[in-house]
């Protein structure tokens, strides 16, 4: 079975937006492509996991959506950054979906796909939520202090590290790569 690094988009790859809808207001974090570029040399499988209640709420459509992805696909192109998989959870929170975090079906539905093993993956985020969603996954957690930094305050959770940013996010999983315990 693979590792994977699952990443939360809004406040782990790029900034946060309240229901980013517009390519032009789609802006990387700093070092976030450089952290991509970095896992990307590695075996792990990378794969983006995002709530985009919006969609629901009538803000946006599913089409705008998939152009920040096209732009943000194309933008990795250029970096030389591989990206295994995009999943979307477009429902609104009060539904009682499968798909949104914290809920794992979507990482479920990437494991199936990718022969992944969630108990050796990791999942990196900017809220509670998302450290949530890793723990219910069994996977290792990582916050990140940029976007919401764990303020969110939707659960009382503990992720297993807390990076700075992605950078160092990814150089803590590079660095503990052969190691079975964090």
């Amino acid at each position: 079975m693979k590792k994977a690094v699952f990443l939360d988009r809004d406040g782990v790859i790029n900034e946060e937006v309240n229901y980013l809808s517009r390519v032009e207001d789609f802006k990387f974090i700093p070092n976030a492509l450089k952290a991509l570029k970095l896992l990307s040399d590695t075996d792990f499988k990378i794969i983006i996991i995002t709530n985009q209640s919006g969609i629901c709420r009538g803000y946006f459509i599913m089409d705008d959506v998939r152009k920040i992805h096209d732009y943000m696909l194309e933008e990795f192109k250029k970096e030389k950054v591989r990206i295994d998989g995009i999943y979307i959870c477009p429902h609104h929170p009060d539904e009682d979906c499968e798909c949104r975090k914290p809920k794992i079906g979507l990482l479920i539905e990437a494991a199936r796909e990718f022969d992944l093993n969630l108990k050796e993956s990791y999942f990196i985020g900017d809220k509670t939520t998302d450290i949530q969603t890793g723990k219910n996954a069994l996977c290792k957690t990582i916050l990140v202090e940029t976007g919401y930094s764990g303020k969110d305050s939707n659960y009382d959770v503990e992720s297993d590290f807390v990076a700075r940013d992605l950078l160092e996010a990814v150089k803590f999983i590079v660095s503990h790569k052969n190691k079975q315990k964090i």
